[in-house]
């Protein structure tokens, strides 16, 4: 249990760690980072789908012995949880912008500081419940928690670089940018304490994680980056797009080798 813990806050300080890549805006043009980022996103909506799919759905109808209606509970839960925060966030973040706009003596900084804090906080929740997924995974064993954390610095690469350009579009220096992504990321390792602490006392945890796990990242994967393909058109980078998200399945597919 030592190891797997061990093994699990690895993961998720490594994960901290790409809250930095905001750094790398400081030596490449944000042009050439647009224009290729697409192709990061492909293949992390892969490796969600493929973790999803041949990792952790697998994993625990292995545990019950069968696709119970207990196993599709969890991950339509995951798939709610996952739409009521993206849902509060976004309604948040309008409610602050239209509120602005109505209210002449609110200065813009003040916007800003709604704007940014709503997002770190959002940053905040998407973190904790990467702790716990990855967590969760370690407990079942130490090559589905290297599969589901390979997915997740996947799909946290582009993100974090998002949040680092809201953040810096609502006025903070790059510096204080860095630091705030980087300090919210660490809500991770309190998922991970989280996850360990109820496995202890809860019977069976895993058999209702692993698939409200893999409902957050079915719905990160179709409703967060599947969308953001549809906006290229041009058939060669469309088809490389492709090339990209079967990657990323491919590679979940390769570490069941692993297990």
């Amino acid at each position: 249990m030592n190891q797997l813990f061990l093994y699990a806050i690895g993961s998720v300080l490594l994960a901290s760690l790409l809250s930095l890549i905001g750094i790398i805006t400081f030596f490449v043009r944000s042009s050439i980072l647009k224009h290729n980022l697409i192709y990061l996103v492909s293949f992390g909506a892969g490796a969600l789908f493929g973790d999803a799919f041949l990792h952790l759905l697998p994993e625990a109808v292995e545990e019950t012995g069968s696709l119970t209606l207990a196993i599709s509970i969890s991950l339509l839960l995951g798939i709610i949880l996952s739409f009521i925060i993206e849902k509060f966030i976004h309604w948040h973040h309008c409610h602050h912008l239209d509120h602005a706009k109505h209210k002449h003596h609110l200065d813009h900084q003040r916007q800003g500081n709604n704007i940014a804090t709503m997002n770190l906080f959002g940053d905040a929740m998407h973190n904790l419940l990467d702790g716990i997924i990855i967590g969760t995974s370690y407990i079942v064993s130490i090559p589905v928690g290297i599969a589901t954390t390979i997915a997740v610095l996947l799909h946290e690469l582009p993100q974090e670089l998002g949040d680092f350009g809201i953040l810096l579009h609502s006025g903070l220096s790059k510096a204080k940018a860095l630091f705030y992504n980087f300090l919210v990321s660490l809500t991770a390792l309190l998922g991970v304490v989280v996850a360990f602490f109820l496995n202890q006392y809860v019977e069976h945890l895993t058999t209702s994680l692993l698939p409200f796990s893999a409902g957050v990242f079915i719905y990160i994967a179709g409703s967060d980056l599947i969308p953001e393909l549809h906006h290229e058109i041009k058939l060669d980078r469309s088809v490389m797009q492709l090339a990209m998200f079967v990657l990323g399945i491919i590679i979940m597919l390769t570490l069941l080798f692993l297990e």
